[in-house]
């Protein structure tokens, strides 16, 4: 970092040599001011502080080149815009300033200020942008309006550069007034909605300076997001590193299953189908008080790349409803809280499921002679990760045989396997893409990010996980009718548990009107009434006609294996690998070196309906 204690011709020399040396430069100058570029941007944000005027700063200073003016010494600065803009024209063939200062305090509209002549698409982009205000909040429309001058200074103040200055070094001046509905008449900022305002200014403000580089400069920059920060501050890495730590301090699922499922299963069916005995549950290595309290300790909020922001606020949340679940399992209120972690299951997904259903027939048992046990399924998982080491010959991984588990899991890389689980070997292989090929894979490779959210997994990972995984078993050629059903029972099960069904109720229905076998039916029902009724197993089947749908929509399938992140997250996804803040992914699965993978994707592609992705 530089030190710049005052303007002299030596400290701007030493500021621009800087910029031509590193990829990134900051520099701490006189009267407080500061200045942040990296890869030498051919634009600058500008902001002049001015006392108690709050919410610009904190604006601007999640971009990739601005320049925060300090309290003294204008004419030093002045100097320091004049050098810059001459030399960063000259490289890129031209250089915007673009300067940001608030309006009147009653104001309602955002004003456009620069040469509406030269620069015409920049300053249209902006406007087009910045009326899509009507979105942040009910009661507030903002407009916008391009007033063409050739001043460049901001209300009341000096320029920052001349107009024969600019001329002669080509750089360009843009203002931008904007109404400070952000915050009260007292100046106190209204920390929600300016969020909202930060986020929606600081995107409409990155497509006008990237309208601008695409048009009058040389720069090759391929998409705006490129302009946010590269690196990010340490206070994300702090938060990332908390908000993973207090995830992992507790396994969800391992927690929510019960430890006593072969003496309920038991007791069912010796009772004819009818006794249903209490679940019974792991004692839980945390207390949701003490947890919840260092939830809302984390001041995501001094956050000022939206971009984090966004991803923390949401991880919070969702942590938040898993702790409150866990503290209230065998109630009502876990089962409340499932609906509201899961999103309930709407009536195309059960229209989905019923189609299924009807389309799909019931496959007699295997012969004994095609069952795999866990032992023999234990050596296939060691196999796959054999194929990941000759990737990355640091990955670890393990797997686990146990008896008080009820369902085949991965939790933070690990594989964990009932010991009395069996299946074909066809549904083996196809298990171990799921749970190894997807969900090993994908914690692996998010945890070699430099955000270990990417590992754990950012909100609502979940769907499109577990959609990733089912597809992976349709591309390896293992998705018989028989788990296809089960996934479709899952969505029945859930609808009838949210309309109020019991389990023998459930039960009977899976057996008596969708024809599942006895067996796969308690499954199925057992499952959804972990901890007083959990419909995550709706999402297996939602998540694939998710995927589904965006593969038909000509989106891409590998880099969905980056990590543990949703549909809805690909534009964040693709905003911080732009920006270089994420890494290409370690590992690739095995499944993906087979020709028929690629075929069977191209059928996907193509519209082949979900009851037809059977293999058999």
């Amino acid at each position: 970092m530089l030190t710049i204690s005052r303007f002299s011709k030596k400290a701007i020399e030493k500021i621009l040599s800087s910029l031509e040396e590193k990829s990134e430069v900051n520099a701490m100058l006189p009267g407080n001011g500061w200045m942040h570029v990296q890869d030498n941007l051919p634009y600058l944000i500008v902001y002049r502080q001015v006392n108690k005027d709050t919410g610009i700063q904190k604006i601007i200073n999640s971009g990739g080149a601005y320049l925060i003016i300090g309290s003294e010494n204008f004419k030093g600065y002045q100097k320091l815009i004049k050098a810059l803009s001459h030399s960063r024209a000259a490289k890129f063939g031209s250089f915007m300033l673009f300067e940001m200062y608030l309006g009147e305090a009653n104001s309602r509209t955002f004003y456009i200020k620069g040469p509406a002549d030269k620069i015409t698409s920049t300053l249209e982009t902006l406007k087009e942008e910045l009326i899509k205000s009507k979105g942040l909040s009910q009661g507030i429309n903002l407009s916008a309006e391009i007033q063409d001058v050739n001043e460049r200074q901001a209300v009341g103040a000096g320029p920052l550069i001349s107009i024969e200055d600019a001329k002669k070094t080509g750089a360009l001046w843009v203002g931008l007034e904007i109404p400070p509905v952000f915050r009260d008449k007292n100046k106190h900022l209204y920390p929600i909605f300016f969020r909202q305002f930060r986020d929606y200014l600081i995107n409409a403000a990155q497509k006008a300076v990237f309208d601008f580089i695409r048009v009058q400069t040389k720069d090759p920059i391929l998409t705006y997001h490129a302009l946010g920060r590269k690196s990010l501050k340490q206070k994300v890495f702090e938060i990332d590193n908390q908000l993973a730590k207090i995830e992992k301090s507790f396994q969800f699922l391992w927690l929510v299953a019960p430890v006593n499922i072969q003496h309920i299963k038991q007791t069912f069916f010796e009772s004819n189908y009818e006794k249903v005995i209490d679940y019974h549950y792991r004692l839980l290595p945390i207390d949701p008080d003490i947890l919840k309290r260092k939830l809302y300790n984390l001041k995501i909020e001094d956050i000022n790349d939206p971009t984090m922001s966004y991803i923390f606020h949401e991880k919070r949340e969702e942590l938040d409803h898993q702790i409150s679940m866990l503290n209230e399992r065998g109630t009502k209120n876990f089962f409340y809280n499932s609906i509201r972690l899961y999103k309930g299951v709407d009536s195309d997904l059960c229209e989905q499921a019923n189609l299924i259903l009807q389309e799909v027939s019931e496959p007699a048992e295997p012969s004994r002679e095609e069952i795999c046990d866990a032992n023999h399924f234990s050596s296939l998982a060691h196999q796959e990760f054999d194929f990941f080491r000759q990737q990355d010959q640091n990955f670890t991984s393990k797997v686990h045989l146990r008896d008080d588990v009820n369902i085949m899991m991965v939790s933070q890389g690990e594989l964990y396997i009932p010991a009395d689980y069996k299946m074909s070997i066809t549904e083996a292989h196809a298990l171990i893409q799921h749970e190894i090929g997807t969900h090993v894979l994908t914690y692996y490779n998010g945890i070699k990010q430099p955000l270990q959210q990417l590992s754990v997994g950012l909100a609502d990972y979940d769907t499109l996980q577990e959609g990733l995984a089912v597809m992976s078993e349709y591309l390896i050629g293992g998705l018989s009718p028989h788990r296809l059903r089960t996934l479709a029972g899952r969505v029945i099960a859930g609808k009838a548990l949210i309309d109020g069904g019991n389990f023998q109720e459930i039960f009977r229905l899976l057996v008596q009107e969708k024809g599942f076998p006895p067996e796969t039916a308690f499954n199925i029902t057992s499952r959804i009434f972990q901890g007083g009724g959990f419909i995550k197993d709706i999402i297996y089947l939602k998540g694939l006609v998710l995927l589904r749908k965006h593969l038909q929509e000509g989106g891409e399938y590998e880099p969905l294996l980056a990590g543990k992140f949703s549909l809805k997250h690909l534009e964040v996804i693709r905003e911080l690998t732009d920006r270089q803040v994420l890494q290409v992914p370690k590992l690739r699965p095995s499944y993906l070196t087979n020709p028929k993978a690629k075929e069977r994707l191209q059928l996907i592609r193509d519209g082949l309906p979900i009851s037809k992705m059977i293999n058999t």
